[in-house]
């Protein structure tokens, strides 16, 4: 099978003659060329050469099936050296985000990192009304057949295509602080968004998202016990997943979550929201959760794509001994391979070395051959 075969088998819920090894190479890869730094015998590599010499397959991240506007809606950013804010106008009143590069990030090709949000006032939820009642979706699926053929055998893609309502409110409108507080000081103001938010997705989005070509479906980023523990989940999020898991599912559509945080007290709610995948899957020690647990939560109905902490990659932190303990370790746990892509969580970092990547690719080429042992 080729990797896209593999990828493919796993959504269908079909065994792949071979587990799927896919990380993410990228911000490796960036770190190491802008700091000049890349190993000799990967000198001039790109991204996708590494991927090729590495054994290992394309994350296939950059696919997308629709465009965004807002008309009515005047759009414009404000730079000011590693500052930017972004500003948007509305008949309704402006609201704007600031974001910084700081040094570190942009010393190995990290973006920018939010440090302000759009809601700062009660004022501010008519904006944010607005800017939800005047955004469209405009499908893009030639754009999207196209990246998928560059893609080829090396992957299958997997298409972002944002958050739930509750969940977008705190990490972007409001931002976390403030997004708790809202519930207590304006619960009316809160909900009456929050309605008006997943009527547009309900009625704009999901139809563009449930008639594309595009099958796995990256909606939902960053739920965790803590920012979203079960309580506010259940209420907040899960009906939410639920419905639009349902209409993807009878379109034959994988629904996915990016899963790089602790998981631990929420793993059986987004089984029963309907996901069929969590992807850059963090565990211990990375976060409280085990692979082990996580297996035993998850079972074989929703695929892990994850299982290499990312800590692992990196000799300070990880020695050679117990770094090769824990991929016998998880060999076991995931055998005989069903419903599992192995994937480092949540990127390769410029501490790893890559010579372990290497090592995990022998590893697959010995033991990852189904049934993996």
């Amino acid at each position: 099978m080729t990797m896209r075969e593999r990828v493919l088998a796993v959504l269908d819920g079909r065994s792949p003659d071979q587990i799927p090894w896919i990380p993410r190479l990228q911000i490796w890869h960036t770190a190491r060329v802008k700091t000049g730094t890349m190993p000799p015998e990967y000198q001039g590599y790109s991204l996708s050469d590494l991927e090729r010499a590495m054994g290992a397959g394309d994350p296939a991240r950059n696919g997308q099936i629709y465009r965004i506007e807002r008309p009515g809606v005047e759009t414009i950013v404000h730079r000011n050296g590693r500052e930017s804010v972004l500003e948007y106008r509305t008949p309704a009143g402006s609201v704007c985000q600031r974001r910084v590069l700081t040094d570190t990030l942009a010393a190995v090709g990290i973006g920018e990192s939010e440090v302000d949000y759009l809601l700062k006032r009660p004022e501010d939820y008519d904006v944010l009304e607005y800017l939800a009642e005047h955004t469209y979706y405009q499908p893009a699926y030639e754009e999207y057949l196209a990246y998928e053929r560059k893609v080829g055998d090396h992957g299958y893609p997997m298409v972002s295509v944002g958050d739930c309502p509750f969940h977008h409110f705190l990490r972007h409108l409001a931002g976390y602080e403030r997004g708790y507080l809202e519930m207590v000081d304006n619960p009316d103001r809160l909900e009456r968004l929050l309605t008006v938010m997943s009527q547009v997705d309900r009625e704009r989005q999901w139809p563009v998202i449930e008639n594309s070509p595009a099958r796995m479906l990256l909606h939902g980023v960053h739920l965790s016990s803590h920012m979203t523990p079960p309580p506010l989940f259940r209420t907040f999020i899960k009906p939410y997943y639920q419905e639009l898991s349902a209409r993807l599912h009878a379109k034959n559509k994988r629904l996915v979550m990016h899963a790089d945080n602790d998981t631990r007290l929420i793993l059986q709610d987004l089984k029963e929201a309907g996901f069929d995948m969590l992807e850059c899957f963090a565990t211990a020690p990375l976060t409280q959760t085990t692979l082990d647990e996580a297996r035993t939560v998850l079972g074989t109905d929703v695929t892990i794509w994850g299982g290499v902490p990312s800590v692992l990659l990196e000799p300070e932190s990880t020695p050679e001994a117990a770094f090769e303990q824990y991929m016998d370790e998880l060999f076991r746990t995931i055998s005989p391979g069903d419903a599992f892509i192995l994937g480092v969580a949540d990127n390769v970092m410029p501490e790893a070395d890559i010579r372990r990547i290497a090592r995990i690719t022998e590893l697959v080429d010995e033991r990852g051959w189904y049934p993996a042992n």
